[in-house]
């Protein structure tokens, strides 16, 4: 039961900031609309959001096992509590900058805590891949959710209107049910003994991980990956809009089918990589990925402003191009799982603090990159861009699976 409601505590830490850090895509078409600035000036709140991830991961990921876990959830859980009310009140684009970076230093806390607090409930590798392909699962549910909770509080008829600033209030009565979650769950603190070592030893200890073959060639596919990620679902709802000729709340209800997708991807993933090799496995899906890209951008070219009256009017390319998360979900849990299953326990802090800072870093070069080539070329071009870090993501996978096989020995 206690492992339930810590399983329970965590996965509901990561729903909800699911929905916060996946709303940068509906924010910054909101912030073009209702704020008048530009797609160069609205993509910098990917790094608004993933800089302070990067910078505080690298920072104190060394030192939350001090603090304690349960401590470092409700520091962040109460941050963001505060920044989301302060949004309405004050309504403007710096005011949504600085919220995001409250997200993004209050996620690498969470994120940190969430997979060391995996570690400790999980008594196998199968296990901790199990449970993390579950909690990620999770937190694309949470993704899906937040597309439709800010599409009810946007006022079509107004593109202007700041009436969608009051889904913060929404988002923070559920941080704080969240933080009452988190005080109830026994989540263990970090045993005595692995507390001994001096914070510089351990945070010199951390960069001395980064240098070692298998963790370089990880970092590489993570950086990566991330890249490709957030640049198609950060942009996705501004695609949307303006290539597709979608009406705005259309636009980022159907971003969620990307967001559903990520989901049942990681899901099924769990199951299936129970029966088949993880190597095998991930190469077919990012061959999939690339053959959706190529074959449904064409789909695109062209489209006619119409009227949306069903479903079933909206082109076919709003229904497919968001699909490529089915085969993108797998990747991102199965290299974390693998990576951390092959260290102790004890370093999976530190260890997950690298993984945040160049999640972060991929994230935003990926939303800046796809933004700017939205802005001076096109959405069709932005989006093909994704083709070269797949590729990259494909030849760093055969290192990282050789190198692996070298550690297991």
């Amino acid at each position: 039961m206690s492992r339930l409601v810590t399983l329970a505590a965590i996965s509901a830490c990561y729903f909800i900031f699911a929905i916060l850090l996946n709303s940068v895509g509906t924010v910054i078409l909101q912030s073009i609309n209702s704020f008048e600035i530009s797609k160069v000036q609205a993509s910098t709140l990917e790094g608004f959001k993933d800089l302070p991830i990067a910078i505080v991961s690298f920072l104190v990921a060394a030192y939350i096992p001090r603090i304690g876990y349960k401590v470092a959830l409700l520091v962040g859980l109460i941050a963001v509590t505060a920044a989301s009310i302060a949004t309405p009140l004050i309504a403007n684009f710096m005011v949504i900058k600085l919220l995001f970076a409250s997200i993004g230093a209050a996620f690498a806390l969470v994120k940190v805590s969430v997979y060391s607090i995996i570690g400790q409930i999980s008594d196998s590798e199968k296990s901790h891949s199990s449970t993390l392909n579950t909690v990620e699962g999770i937190f694309m549910v949470g993704s899906l959710t937040g597309y439709w909770l800010f599409s009810y509080f946007i006022d079509t008829s107004n593109l202007q209107s700041l009436s969608w600033l009051n889904v913060y209030y929404v988002l923070a009565a559920m941080l704080v049910i969240t933080a009452a979650l988190v005080v109830f769950a026994p989540i263990k603190p970090v045993q005595q003994a692995s507390r001994k070592t001096h914070f510089t030893t351990e945070f010199i200890a951390m960069l001395k991980m980064s240098y070692q073959p298998l963790a370089l060639i990880f970092i590489v596919s993570v950086f990566l990956y991330v890249l490709i990620e957030q640049g198609i679902s950060t942009w996705l709802p501004t695609f949307n809009r303006e290539i597709l000729l979608l009406p705005v709340d259309i636009s980022v209800q159907m971003t969620s089918i990307f967001a559903a997708s990520l989901a049942v991807g990681r899901l099924l993933a769990g199951q299936i990589l129970k029966h088949v090799n993880w190597y095998r496995f991930l190469q077919v899906c990012i061959l999939g990925m690339a053959a959706l890209i190529i074959g449904i951008l064409p789909l695109t070219q062209g489209i006619e402003a119409r009227e949306i009256t069903n479903l079933s009017s909206l082109p076919l390319a709003a229904y497919l191009l968001p699909l490529i998360g089915l085969l993108m979900a797998p990747i991102y849990p199965v290299l974390n799982s693998i990576m951390l299953s092959s260290l102790e326990t004890e370093k999976h802090a530190p260890m997950t603090g690298l993984i945040v800072v160049f999640s972060a870093l991929g994230g935003t070069t990926g939303s800046i990159i796809t933004g700017s080539v939205f802005e001076f070329f096109d959405g069709q071009t932005a989006f093909y861009l994704s083709l070269i870090p797949m590729l990259g993501v494909f030849l760093a996978l055969r290192g990282f699976r050789t190198v692996t096989a070298r550690v297991s020995q």
